[in-house]
């Protein structure tokens, strides 16, 4: 059986940007309760896949270690089917979903953080006809400068206001770009660079990979003519050149963000097209992982214009939907026969197996990873709904607290305040997270 989306909204891993700030600006350095707000050290915001750098990092405030069965919820609401992870920016939390009655639509549904009371929803008609795992969209929304941009499983892109859900511009992947839809729909989210939008419609001809203008929509540059990806490109600088790294089904491709100039490939034929999980960029090394042909470690020389094979493990690396860690020279993956694993970025060489205690082994295991801060402790969503905080370090995977916060999921929850944000295909639900008392400052090491 082929894996409904790990795509599950996968997206971006942008790491950086122009003139020392994210493409999404600099992260906040506090944020402020959502129902009190008292101020809470580094309790960032979640405008974007796999928060505010699209590494899967989060600012959250030092966490306890004692948690009860069932964390506090503060509140919930009914929501439909979808993959697409969950976004939080300011006092608003956005979804998108599927609903089939009275009429098949995609909505992005925006509330308030605090309370869940409905600011303003937007819908656009789709037919998934035989899409598998047809449930509803993949792609996580990402706010930028008070804008919304959405991206449905079908294609249809959008730029909504945040405020009030008016549309900026629309378009579509498929009927704009020539865009080939993928088997299990378009999944990637929308990355913002400088001015652009960038989205992949898997043209063939020469519209792989499109920059659009995020105020107008209008085509800035098109690139590649390989088939779309699950995965969002990831931004990278490298040799003083920020360039766009793209697995798609049949390599992994460097590219100029500026412009979309083709900079370097490595063949990587997946089957069944599923390139799912962003690639991770540490110390000058590309790491992608796939299930059937495993890991491959893609080394960057210092202009950033060659790239050659650092290493490959296509029997004991092979990830899947789970987007991979890495910190301080170590990558944490959730390999499907494994469990989750630690292995040396530079080498491969594995350091231990979780047994399956993260999410149980499955045929496709999901558990989403976020670190806290930059010491060593983690939140792990499992595909049960069970919230985890851990500790990943190189000697052994170590268990602190584990609660249950939503049903069977798939989706990337979000984190802001103090407060998990999960969702299903039933409802979208916000619980509080166990904060030390004493907690003065962010989360350490």
């Amino acid at each position: 059986m082929i894996p409904r989306t790990g795509w599950v909204g996968a997206a971006s891993v942008l790491a950086l940007l122009t003139s020392g700030r994210t493409a999404l600006g600099p992260a906040p350095a506090a944020a402020a309760d959502i129902t009190s707000g008292r101020s809470l050290a580094r309790g960032e915001d979640w405008p974007r896949w796999r928060g505010s750098r699209g590494d899967g990092s989060w600012n959250g405030p030092k966490l306890a270690t004692h948690w009860p069965s069932e964390l506090k919820l503060r509140w919930r609401m009914p929501a439909g089917g979808g993959y697409a992870g969950v976004i939080v920016a300011g006092n608003r939390v956005l979804l998108a979903d599927r609903q089939v009655t009275p009429a098949e639509v995609e909505r992005i549904v925006c509330c308030d953080a605090r309370t869940g009371k409905v600011h303003w929803t937007h819908t656009d008609s789709v037919h998934y006809a035989q899409l598998d795992y047809g449930n509803g969209p993949r792609a996580a929304p990402t706010v930028f400068d008070g804008l919304v941009y959405t991206l449905g499983a079908t294609g249809k892109v959008n730029c909504l206001d945040l405020k009030s859900g008016s549309v900026r511009w629309s378009a579509n992947l498929v009927s704009d770009f020539d865009g080939r839809m993928p088997t299990w729909g378009y999944a990637a989210s929308p990355l913002i660079f400088r001015d652009t939008v960038i989205v992949h419609p898997g043209s063939a001809h020469g519209s792989s990979v499109v920059a659009l203008n995020r105020r107008t929509g209008k085509k800035v540059w098109g690139s590649l003519s390989d088939e779309a990806t699950y995965a969002t490109p990831m931004l990278i600088e490298q040799g003083g050149r920020e360039q766009l790294v793209c697995w798609t089904p049949s390599h992994i491709r460097g590219l100029d963000a500026t412009n979309g100039e083709p900079l370097w490939e490595i063949p990587y034929e997946v089957t069944y097209g599923v390139s799912i999980a962003t690639p991770v960029y540490h110390s000058g090394i590309v790491f992608v992982s796939g299930y059937w042909a495993g890991a491959k470690a893609i080394r960057l020389d210092a202009s950033g214009r060659k790239a050659s094979l650092a290493w490959e493990d296509e029997r004991t690396l092979r990830g899947l939907m789970s987007q991979p860690l890495c910190r301080d020279g170590f990558g944490y993956l959730l390999d499907k026969n494994f469990g989750l694993t630690c292995f040396e970025i530079a080498t491969g060489n594995k350091r231990w197996v979780d047994g399956h205690r993260v999410t149980a082994r499955d045929t496709n295991p999901q558990a989403t990873l976020v670190w806290i801060g930059d010491g060593d402790r983690v939140l792990i969503l499992n595909a049960a709904g069970e919230l985890i905080l851990a500790k990943l370090d190189p000697k052994t995977y170590t268990e602190l607290a584990r609660s249950k916060v939503i049903e069977n999921t798939w989706a990337h929850p979000a984190y802001a305040g103090n407060c998990v944000y999960a969702r299903d295909d039933h409802e979208l639900v916000c619980r509080e997270l166990p904060v030390e008392t004493s907690a003065s400052g962010p989360e350490q090491k």
